[in-house]
């Protein structure tokens, strides 16, 4: 019997907890589904406008040839995919890719390198795209792998926003993805991010071949972080040839997708909840199922660092159809 008074939660203010237990988030996330979704719709109404989404661009600055073997990558080096490895990009170029974003809609510009960490010779051409991005009136969001404090600094006096570093699943089952770092190793940059004073950027893949608790205990590790996430993307997998993920992965269901979209609203009612990558793999009719269930944020454009993403005119027409708007907040919208 669901005993939660769902209509009042209507008018209220979000709560904002960080001590959520295992069996309090897997009830909400087996709770069923039409309750589920009415109240993670209107916990979202609590925060944002459910007809707004915020629409960010990613862009790869070096590709391929990262020493982490993290099981779903194609730019790993441990696996043999067909990715070519590349040199860190030119700042300018960078910046003029920026510039054809925010021309394309986009608030927010991401640029991921694929790192275990960065060297100390790299952070200047970083901090140059960072600056760069910042001057054309976006938010800026890296994603470079492991910090020191010193590098986090940087990225903070720089002007950086958004630090991008995914928990990918639960501490559990997490060595089944990536063995060259620890979950320990993840929560310790998220740390140093948040001390720096950057928002966090973290979230998860679905369809690495997790159970159901594993997706509930990822949420429930972010929204128990002594400050939420600002930002929570939710990756559903691209099997990608040559990656050992790839051989075992299953596709996952979208219902189950949608639920993990709306646990992730209810347990982090601030957050902006994205839709990042999978979405070529999505129907028009699951995505409108996760902005109902909370998600309002997506990437735009026609890639996503080395998976494709649905084109402009794709997601142009399925705001058209739904009567959603791309969010332009810079500067006004402010998280709880």
């Amino acid at each position: 019997m669901n005993t939660i008074d769902l209509p009042s939660l209507a008018n209220a203010t979000p709560t904002i907890r960080n001590d959520w237990t295992r069996e309090e988030a897997a009830a909400i996330y087996h709770a069923p589904f039409m309750d589920l979704i009415f109240r993670a719709a209107t916990i979202h109404r609590q925060s944002f406008d459910p007809n707004k989404v915020q629409c960010n661009q990613l862009l790869n600055v070096k590709t391929g040839g990262c020493a982490e073997d993290c099981g779903y990558c194609s730019q790993s080096a441990h696996h043999d995919t067909a990715l070519p490895a590349s040199k860190l990009m030119d700042p300018k170029e960078v910046i003029e890719g920026a510039k054809a974003a925010k021309a394309g809609g986009a608030t927010r510009y991401c640029m991921g390198a694929a790192w275990r960490s960065p060297k100390d010779r790299d952070m200047a051409p970083v901090i140059e795209m960072v600056k760069g991005v910042k001057a054309l009136g976006m938010e800026a969001c890296v994603t470079l792998g492991m910090l020191s404090d010193d590098q986090a600094k940087q990225l903070k006096d720089a002007g950086l926003d958004y630090y991008n570093h995914n928990l990918d699943t639960s501490e559990e089952f997490y060595p089944s993805v990536v063995k060259t770092r620890t979950y320990g190793d993840r929560l310790d940059t998220l740390q140093k991010v948040q001390d720096a004073g950057i928002k966090v950027c973290c979230g998860g893949i679905l369809g690495l071949g997790e159970k159901p608790t594993d997706r509930v205990e990822m949420l429930r590790t972010l929204a128990n972080l002594p400050k939420h996430p600002e930002s929570v993307p939710i990756n559903m997998l691209i099997p990608i040839e040559g990656t050992p993920i790839a051989e075992t992965a299953t596709p996952v269901d979208p219902i189950a997708f949608v639920r993990t979209i709306a646990l992730a609203r209810i347990l982090m009612p601030t957050s902006d909840v994205r839709l990042a990558a999978g979405r070529t793999a999505m129907s028009d009719e699951m995505q409108t199922l996760c902005f109902l269930a909370g998600a309002n944020s997506i990437f735009i454009g026609d890639t996503l660092l080395t998976t494709p993403n649905p084109g402009e005119n794709k997601d142009r027409a399925l705001f058209d159809r739904l009567g959603i708007e791309a969010r332009d907040d810079l500067g006004v919208h402010s998280h709880g």
